[in-house]
This record gives structure tokens, sequence and C-alpha cells, in this order.
């Protein structure tokens, strides 16, 4: 049996008391000391974990001076805070063995858009493309470009001064940065924005802190200009923490440039106004292909000559990555190089406010490119995408460009230490040359990409961290290469901040360092904002050091292989955030997008997952034979002890296991983390391997029976007299209540009144036997499908089914229906993971038969239909058969459809995609927009994230609530603007979900077109 976990790291007690009396002042924000959101938040994008002793969540500004003002008094001296934004830093920024500030859920709103004068101000809890989305109106945007845009908050790119694509012509987050508000350590709220001599004099002659901060650094300045220009590179990156060279910008102290970069050091950004950028009217990007990746990058010099708006380098491995994903089906076409292999990629892009403009400056570039194409070391072609979107697509894929390459093959990963190393732009092909030549010595994998034009490249060796052997590279390697980046005149650091690689700062400032320990003193007398990075106030105080801080490979590695294997599924999350995703169109992470709870997200629920895995190693509990144990289970001996675990939980018995099973039970298993993560983290595979254990402990809910039965019972209820019997009680308010109260469910669907077997007797269509298909003639067997039922629709939605039966036959096709069989998906969801092996296997054998007749398999629902696909490839050792979505099928007949497009009325209409089935077959829903333009219909795509449905996720009373406000999100608005008519849906879950909160009918889209025959 699974055992209690309860033997903890515990939060230290002086923290605990420090908590409580932040309480006690009037913090209304969260204060969490559990142990779930410590673990979820002891990792960000680096390779460092350190579990924090606890995670506080402030509501507004005041909450955040509350907590530095009692940490400023005597008494609590010894607190450490520490600001933590999108959690997407690669150095280990925002982790700390104190207390995390996480300003990202509460500090989230755009206060003011000044569209006349350029600006706006936000608080620092704001998403970058929260922001663009809400200036893109007013034709503005907030510039400094990054890779994380969609997850990375204001607060973040101010505390390491981000930067990334387009950054020469853009600059860094500190040139848009006009006034900030910072909450400093004595609890002061201090406003600072470029100011005048007499204005700095007065401030400066103050006794109290801010005082203090003015006077220390102005002096740092007045005393050691020459010095600091010396020092400093000339570099489009320069420096992030403590930038020294631009302590005055035009004549006027700039406090900004000081904690722009400080990474938390010197106090809370909560608020700040920004500098605005108009967005370019038009756009084209010129993806120049290479057969060598050192071609890509000794030819962006020359490409540098035609003035492009930014530069940026792709080289094989990432590109191989991206043939993989998700991704490649929307930039396929701009990776025409003729049957050439592309080894790198320089993407070039030209913004304009004129045709005439744009194409003057696309064709000095591409004339000069057809002159070279097929010489040595020059390019083998180019392809052009013209416009925001096309440009975008291609924009998206190199932002994915980190995250692939975490999704590389085998234990060992690339991960970022190394990964953001700037040198002058003309010297950047020669280092990347020596940097190749350090990690080739080494046997090592790698992948690279950066920005070309500014000399930054980021690269990534694969180490498999849990082999020690393989950590100690982390230090050889670092070495080595801050060697080379001196011998190149560039940083360690260009664009990721410094972090943990702090260690190396006394090294680089040399003299100036005691500088920097004069202005961290200023700011932070003790030592207690983020300690250890940028700078320390005491030299007695060391800095931290990349080989002695806690990894997750050091953790790692102490889980049994077994279990690692077991709940591979989730082992390899790199901590990148794609699952943060803050637009609510995007169907990547409901269940994180509607909380804004990082334990309900894919990268908190890997996180828990990894350490449940290591407190049960440390046990010496192998979860495979836990799982096998279940199957030998004596149903009424194993209940007892269950009912004896449970009963003590409800008491409040403490289990870390409890922790992990509520972060999974808010998972809508609606899998848009496999189709959408770079690293194809698969939460409902491991929820429900986590599931099959943790129930052998305890007592399952009443609902997972029912919901796991369904499927083989409702036949018989779709029986007279039973189907009268069971619409009669689900509609009765009484049985709504028990069933919501006692079994955990509500809004239970009503068998539809149509009997199935009779309608098809009607229509004169048969069940699908393989005796009788075999016998067909070959035009017969060549126009025929067996479609595949499932519960959901055959039983709930018949009218659909049978009009889709109706629409294929009206298309040429006969249709067979194969004997309805239970699909299992349920039992997988809730963890019944030895009944749902037997059901796919069975399953497969009749699928294989009916495949056998050489007619093609097609289901109708698409998370029933991908199933076979997905998770009966886990569980069923022989092959499945493929069984296709209703398009899938309809692309492959594409002559077919052509001959009957003269009997279709034109018509146009949107279609609201299913999470499941637009992340995890994306080709499929193009094939949607080609068949419907084959039949004269328009159709096009609604951007909408997740309906909140998911199967019966929404069905159940804990997730009622966040099903509907999850909803509210992105489809409501949808729906309430537009005629019902005028929307399509393929899912059984959206079109229920419709009906239920907005008593509207939607029609899936063959129910349409069959609409719109003459």
């Amino acid at each position: 049996m699974l055992p209690r976990l309860h033997e903890l790291t515990e939060t230290q007690s002086a923290y605990l008391a420090y908590l409580d009396e932040v309480r006690l002042a009037g913090f209304e924000g969260d204060i969490c000391p559990d142990y779930a959101q410590r673990t979820v938040l002891a990792t960000d994008n680096s390779i460092y974990q350190i579990l924090p002793q606890a995670v506080v969540l402030p509501r507004h500004a005041e909450d955040v001076q509350i907590l530095t003002r009692l940490a400023a008094t005597d008494r609590w001296q010894a607190i450490v805070l520490s600001p933590r934004g999108g959690g997407t830093g690669t150095n280990g920024q925002s982790l700390t063995d104190g207390l995390v500030v996480d300003l990202s859920k509460y500090l989230n709103q755009i206060l003011e858009i000044n569209a006349d004068e350029g600006w706006a101000r936000v608080q620092s809890g704001v998403v970058k493309d929260q922001l663009n989305h809400a200036l893109k109106p007013f034709g503005l945007f907030f510039a400094p470009e990054l890779s994380t845009s969609n997850r990375a908050t204001i607060g973040g790119m101010i505390n390491t001064d981000a930067s990334g694509q387009g950054s020469v012509l853009y600059g860094k987050t500190r040139d848009h940065v006009l006034e900030l508000d910072t909450v400093l350590l004595s609890g002061d709220r201090h406003h600072s924005q470029p100011i005048d001599a007499d204005t700095l004099k007065r401030l400066s002659a103050g006794t109290d802190r801010i005082g203090q901060i003015h006077a220390t650094v102005d002096d740092v300045y007045q005393r050691r200009q020459a010095d600091i220009i010396a020092k400093f590179p000339k570099l489009n990156r320069c420096m992030t923490g403590y930038d020294l060279a631009h302590i005055y910008d035009q004549g006027q102290f700039n406090l900004n440039n000081i904690i722009c970069g400080s990474e938390g050091t010197l106090g809370f950004v909560v608020e700040a106004k920004l500098n605005l950028v108009k967005i370019p009217k038009l756009a084209a990007l010129v993806n120049v292909f290479y057969s060598s990746f050192e071609a890509s990058l000794r030819d962006a010099q020359t490409l540098l000559g035609a003035q492009p708006s930014s530069i940026e380098t792709i080289d094989s491995t990432v590109l191989g990555l991206a043939r993989e994903d998700i991704i490649w089906h929307s930039v396929s076409q701009f990776f025409d190089a003729q049957g050439q292999f592309i080894d790198g990629i320089n993407l070039v892009e030209f913004t304009a406010d004129s045709e005439a403009e744009l194409e003057r400056n696309i064709s000095n570039l591409t004339e000069r490119l057809q002159e070279q194409t097929g010489q040595t070391g020059k390019n083998i072609g180019y392809a052009i995408a013209r416009g925001h979107q096309q440009v975008q697509l291609l924009w998206s894929m190199r932002k994915k460009a980190v995250g692939l390459l975490g999704n590389a093959k085998g234990e060992a990963r690339p991960v970022p230490f190394v990964e953001d190393t700037a040198v002058p732009p003309e010297n950047l092909a020669d280092f990347i040359m020596e940097f190749r030549a350090v990690l080739d010595k080494h046997k090592l994998r790698y992948g690279m990409f950066g920005h070309v034009d500014a000399g930054v490249l980021h690269v990534r060796p694969a180490l498999d961290l849990k082999d020690e052997a393989q950590f100690k590279l982390v230090r050889q390697i670092t070495d080595q290469v801050v060697a080379l980046v001196s011998k190149y005149n560039g940083l360690l650091w260009g664009e990721h901040g410094k972090g943990v690689r702090s260690e190396f700062s006394p090294t680089f400032f040399g003299d100036l360092y005691p500088e920097l320990q004069q202005i961290k003193r200023a700011f932070d007398p003790f030592n207690q904002l983020n300690p250890g990075k940028i700078a320390t106030h005491q030299d007695k105080i060391p800095l931290l050091r990349i080989d002695e801080v806690g990894t997750r490979g050091e953790l790692d590695r102490t889980i049994a292989v077994k279990s690692w294997t077991q709940f591979g599924s989730g082992m390899y999350c790199n901590g990148n955030g794609a699952c943060f995703n803050w637009d609510p169109n995007d169907a990547m992470c409901p269940s994180f997008k509607v909380t804004q709870d990082r334990r309900q997200s894919p990268k908190g629920r890997a996180s828990l997952i990894r350490e449940w895995l290591r407190l049960l190693s440390e046990k010496n509990v192998d979860t495979t034979a836990l799982s096998e144990r279940q199957k030998r289970r004596v149903p009424l001996l194993h209940f007892i002890p269950r009912a004896w675990n449970s009963l003590k939980q409800r008491q409040g018995q403490y289990d870390f296991s409890h922790e992990v099973a509520d972060s999974m039970a808010g998972c809508l298993a609606c899998k848009s983390c496999t189709g959408q993560c770079p690293i194809k983290v698969d939460v409902p595979e491991f929820r429900a391997r986590f599931l099959q254990i943790y129930y052998g402990r305890y007592l399952r809910p009443l609902k997972d029976y029912f919901i796991g039965s369904l499927e083989f019972i409702i036949p018989v209820l779709a029986f007279a007299p039973f189907k009268w019997l069971y619409n009669t009680a689900m509609s009765l308010n009484p049985v709504k209540r028990v069933l919501r109260d006692v079994a955990g469910m509500v809004d239970s669907p009503l068998i539809h009144s149509l009997n199935f077997r009779r309608e098809l007797r009607r229509r004169k269509l048969f069940f699908a036997d393989p005796i009788l298909l075999d016998g067909l003639s070959a035009s017969e067997r060549e126009r025929s499908v067996i479609l595949v039922q499932d519960a959901f629709t055959s039983f709930f939605e018949t009218p659909v089914v049978l009009d889709i039966i109706d629409c294929l036959q009206e298309l040429g096709f006969r249709v067979w229906v194969m004997p309805y069989a239970p699909n299992g998906k349920p039992l997988h969801v809730h963890g019944f993971l030895h009944l749902f092996a037997w059901v796919a296997k069975r399953n497969q054998r009749k699928l294989q038969r009916l495949a056998n007749t050489g007619i093609a398999l097609v289901g109708i629902d698409p998370s029933m239909t991908l199933s076979y696909r997905a998770e009966y490839v886990k569980y069923v050792k022989l092959a499945v058969p493929p069984v296709y979505l209703v398009q899938e099928f309809l692309a492959q007949h594409k002559e077919r459809l052509a001959a009957q497009a003269h009997r279709f009325n034109t018509g146009s209409v949107k279609l609201l995609g299913h999470c499941t089935e637009k992340t995890n077959a994306p080709a499929a829903m193009k094939d949607w927009t080609e068949i419907f333009a084959m039949l004269n219909q328009t159709l096009n795509h609604e951007a909408v994230g997740c309906c909140g449905m998911a199967g019966t996720y929404g069905h159940e009373t804990r997730n009622r609530t966040n099903s509907e406000n999850i909803y509210k999100l992105s489809w409501q608005a949808v729906v309430e603007n537009q005629p019902s008519e005028m929307l399509l849906s393929t899912g059984y879950s959206c079109r229920s979900q419709v009906k239920r909160l907005h008593q509207k009918t939607l029609a899936h889209p063959l129910q349409y077109l069959l609409q719109c025959l003459k």
C-alpha cells in the first residue's frame, strides 16, 4: 500500500512567526506555507532547485509594504525575501530558500493607457502579451521582444532588463522604462524617474533610506566615471544588474537604470510607466537557408548591410525538433529548399510604413541573395513571409526554440548555464566556432539559436544532470566559456541576467565590484533581498556559486529508475513555462488560466509528481509494484484499510499525497499540454498513473465509479423502460441534489429519445461485420466507411450521429456502423488503468478485424477518437489500427467531394475547435477548411480556448464553478455575440457546455453541410 508521506522539510519556525506577524499587520493576500506551493516554486527555467520557506502572493502594493516594513525591523532581519514574476528565468534569479513573493497573481492590472502621449502604466504582474493585446487597438506596442512573451511579466522583464529579437532597433527594457514605483526594504514606496541636479541634491540630503540611496549611487558615478567608461563594454546588450554606465542619461540622474536588471536585490518593483512604440504598418521576413550553421553565422554580417529590423539564426538541431512539433504545420511552407538539407537559417525581418519602402528593402536583400546563392559559405535559397500574420508564424517557431530543445530524446537534455553569451557581432562566428570546439571536445550534443545582429547566441549543451560526472561539466564548460568571452571582448550574461552566475561578477568588475556592494548596502543593509545575486553587502558574505546551489538533477537522481520510467511523461519538464500562456483564446492550460494557481498547471503538476516520487524513493517504495498490486486486491478486504485511511484524512491527518491529488483533480485532461508543451509533458497520463496508486490507499469518490461505469451501463439504460426511468430520475430535483452532494455529479445529460438502432434500420444501414464486409466488391469497399461509435454522441446526441451518417451518404459514401463498444477513456482519465488496459486490448482486436477488410475506420467525437492513437498505444502491445477523425477521412477523398460540390449552396460559418483536436491533431483543423472550400463554403476558425466541459470535468460538483469560469474566458463572448447557426463545433463536450450555459445548440460541421444541400 502507498505509504503516508508526512516527514517533510518543514518551514522554519522563525518564518512561521514572521508570517503570523504579517497577517496581524493586515496583509490581505495569500500566505502559503504548504509543501505543494513551496515545491512548485522551487524551480524556474534553470537547472537549479531551491525549496523556499513559504510563498506569499500580495494582493496590492500595500501588502508588499507590510512585508518589507516588518522585515526591516530588528526582530526580522534574518528573513529573506525574493520577488517572482512569470518564473521563466534561466539562471535561478527568483529562487530562494527564504520567502518567495509572487507578484503575478494579483498585481496584474493595466492601470492606464495614454495613446496620445505614447505610454502605459501597469502593475508588475502584467504579462507582456497581455499588455500588447490591450495596446493593439491603439496601433502601439511595448517593444522589447521575448521568446516567453506570453507568460513573462513586466516586473520580471524590468528585474532582468530583458531584451530579445529586434533589440538592435528597439533596445532593452530599460530603454522603455519611464518611471518606476519600487517598494524598498524600509517599506517606503519610492517613485523614480529621470531627475535634474536640483532634485537629486534635495533627495540626497535626506537622512532616510531614499536619501542614502541617491547619495550613494551619485557618489559612485562621480568618483568612478572614468573607470566605468573603461570597464563597461560597448555592446548592444551592455550590462545587466546595477548598470553603472547609465546612472546618468542625457544629463539627468536616472535611478531606474540601477533598478532595471537588479533581479530583486534592491527592492520590489510594483508599478511601471512604460514608453510605447508604434506598430509598423507592414512587415515581411526573409527566411534564408544555409547548408551549414557556420555559413549562416558568417553571412549574417553581410545581411546586416540590408539594414533589417532584426536577424535571428537557428541551427539544424532546433529545426529538426520543430519538425516534430505542432508548430511545424504552420511554417512548413517557408522551408522549401528544393530538396537540399537546411543546416541553418537566418530570419531577416523588415518593417515599414509603406509598400514601396518595404519592397525596396526586400529587393535590396533578395537581389544580393540571388547573386550569391550556391556560392561557398553563402545561402542555398530563401523564402519570403509577407504580412504580420505570416511573419508572426515564423517568430512563433523561433520563440519555441528554448522549449523545443528540452524535447530532445534520451536522458541528456539541452540545459541552460552558458546560454546567453554576448560578443561584438563581428566576432560572433569565430567565437561560436571555438565555443563549439569546447562542446565537441566533451562529445556533447547541443542546439544553437539567437540574435546574430546583436552578437548573442543561445547555446544549450545536452547533459544528464542526474549523472554526477556530467554535472561536473557545468563548472568545466562555464570556466572555459568565461575565458572565451573575455578573449572576444564579450559578456557571459548578455541577455538572461546573472542569477547564480553572479559569482563571476567580482572578476569581471574588478575594483568596481566594491561600488556595487555599496549600492547593495544602501538599498539592503542586511542582505535580505534575494541574497547571493549581483552583489553582496559585505566582502565576508559570498555570492552564490554555480556548482554549490541545489539542482533538479541532484534530487532527480534519487528517484528510483522504475518509477522515473513509469512516470516518464512528466519527468522531463524543464520549467520553460509554456503552460502559463496568458492568452485566454489559447487552449493551454485552462486550469491554470482560471485559477492563476501554479499548482494547477502542467509545470506545477510535473513538479509535484517528481517530488512525490522522490519522497517515495526515500522510503524504498517501488511505484510499479504498487500499481501491479492493485490487480490482486481482494475488494472487501482492501476496503477496510482504505476506509480507515480516508477517515484519518477527514480528521486532518496530513499526507503530501493529498496535496498532489488536489492538483491532479483540477486537471481537465484536455491534453492541450501534450500537444502544445514543447517538452510534450502529458499530464493526463501521469495523472492517471498517480490516481491508480493514490486510490490504493484511500477510498475513491462515488463519482469516479459512476463516470467509469457509464459507458458500460448506458446501452442497457437506453432500452425501454430504463431510458424513461433514467431520464425521469435525472430530471427530479431531489435526485439532482443527491447526485450533487453525495455522488459529486451535476447536470447529468439525458439519453436521447431517438432509438439509434431503429433509426439505422429505417435508413437500411447495417452494423459492420467482417464476414459481410469481406464479401463487398472492390468498388463498394472503396466507397465504404466504418463509423466507430462512442457513448456520448450515440446515446446523448443521437441526431448528431444520424446527421453525420446522412451527410456521408449524401457525399457518396456507404456507411457501416461498428457495433457499440465502450472506448474506456473515462476509465483512463480517472485512473482505472487495469480495467482500461483490458478494454483497450479488447477493442484493439475488434478494430483490427474490421481494419483488415481495408475499409477506413472513422470516429465522431475528437477526444474519444484521438484516444485510439494516444492512450491505447501505451497499454496495448499490438498495433492499434488507425481510427480517423471525420475530416481526416474526408480529406483523403477530395475527388469524391469535388464531384458533389455542385449540390451545395454557398455559405460562411465559423468553427470553434475542440481543445484536444486543435492541439493534438493540428493538421486536421486545416482539413476542415479545405473540405468546406471544396463544397462551396467559407470556414473560418474562431480563436477560442477551452470551453470548460472537457468530458466529465464540468459535470463534477467540485469543478462546476471553474468549468463555467473557463467558458467565460473565451467562449461566452463568441456565443453571445454571434448567431448560433453561424457557429459550428466538433466536440460533444463543447456543444454540451454551450447548451448548458447558453441554451443554444451548435451544429457539427457535417450537420451544417447536410443543411447546405440544394
